[in-house]
């Protein structure tokens, strides 16, 4: 079977080397890199550090408005698809190249496979919210991380739910799927294969340039439009890290790089305890989560990863559609702009044992499990 695979940020090289790896060995992969992280940094390093086959189309698309990211992508993977023929369209998460990918599938009469489907904040102010529902709607398999997500879809509607929204068993028979009929079935989490596979590779290797090991710091990490593109929010973020009085260890999206100058507020980059270094790659991250105190961002994956790692996660944001991460006492959310982060930033997570709301590492070989079957 021939899947075309459509990515284009950070996380979803992440996620697609985790499914790649298992997905190879039975079917035949088409990769397609929209651009839409086009910084070395941001995007080359992923494929190399993750062992992902280069991408057989780069689009190149680069940055723009929503509707002419989105409209480029569109159109250069409605050719793709014409071209290659593919059985299935394989897409992830919730950006731009997500829903470009789905709809251009999807009006071809192409199947699409949704991975880390049924994901919800309930702003539908956030771009990435209308991606995540949009996708959902045209997508013939969703393939949920957490039970939450199958509840999620459940709400919305959606009637032909595996098992109950119990882990998928690989041996078990599945329910049909067809276009009218979606099915939505618990993969567990791609991230949790990601960390669980690479861990112990990122714990050999070294640090970042003037970061030690043993260093007591704190991660941050902000690229969302609503913190970075109003400067009432950029500048609340930048002088809550500065008060923090402990090392914050910050790796500067571009984004938030461009956006800080253009505010005027690069002055704010520049305290002694903040520690601004250029973005890394997916180990040199793990690395820095795994040894970090606690972490701040306005990232969904990183406060995944964060509890992944038993990692107190501070996230800047007024809501998530992480919710088992706030529910069981490891993450904590105050807000755009970081209202709340210094009455927040020492809080405590639970003395227990975390819940594995995730699954069990084997997303990836359920996922590829779902199109042989």
């Amino acid at each position: 079977m021939k899947v075309l695979t459509v990515l284009g940020a950070r996380p979803q090289f992440i996620k697609a080397a985790a499914v790649s790896r298992v997905l190879r060995q039975y079917h035949q992969e088409i990769i397609v890199h929209t651009g839409q992280h086009y910084d070395e940094n941001m995007s080359a390093v992923f494929f190399q550090e993750l062992s992902i086959p280069l991408p057989d189309y780069n689009l190149a698309v680069g940055s723009g408005s929503h509707g002419t990211q989105t409209g480029a992508m569109l159109a250069e993977i409605e050719q793709i698809i014409i071209q290659e023929q593919p059985d299935w369209v394989m897409v992830y998460g919730d950006t731009n190249s997500t829903v470009a990918g789905a709809l251009a599938a999807a009006k071809l009469y192409v199947p699409v496979v949704h991975v880390e489907a049924g994901l919800r904040s309930f702003n539908r102010r956030m771009p990435e919210e209308i991606n995540r529902v949009v996708t959902d709607s045209i997508s013939t398999i969703l393939a949920c991380p957490t039970i939450t997500a199958v509840t999620n879809l459940k709400n919305e509607g959606f009637t032909n739910i595996y098992s109950r929204g119990d882990l998928l068993d690989i041996t078990t028979r599945l329910p049909a799927v067809a276009p009218e009929r979606p099915l939505v079935v618990n993969t567990g989490d791609v991230m949790y294969d990601a960390i669980l596979h690479n861990l112990e590779i990122a714990r050999r290797g070294q640090m970042p340039l003037g970061i030690q090991a043993g260093d007591d710091y704190i991660l941050a990490t902000v690229h969302r439009a609503e913190n970075t593109d109003i400067p009432d929010n950029l500048g609340g973020v930048l002088r809550g890290l500065a008060a923090l009085g402990r090392k914050v260890v910050f790796p500067l999206h571009p984004r938030t790089k461009k956006t800080a100058a253009r505010f005027g507020l690069g002055g704010l980059l520049e305290p002694p305890s903040l520690h601004v270094i250029e973005p890394v790659g997916y180990l040199d991250m793990l690395r820095l989560m795994d040894n970090a105190a606690f972490i701040v961002t306005d990232s969904g994956g990183v406060q995944k990863e964060a509890f992944i790692l038993g990692k107190p996660c501070i996230t800047l944001r007024d809501e998530t559609e992480w919710l088992e991460t706030v529910a069981t006492g490891w993450n904590v959310l105050v807000g755009l702009g970081g209202r709340d982060l210094i009455k927040n930033y020492d809080f405590k997570p639970p003395k227990e044992n975390q819940s594995a709301p995730y699954g069990d590492g084997r997303a990836g070989e359920r996922i590829a499990a779902l199109l042989d079957r």
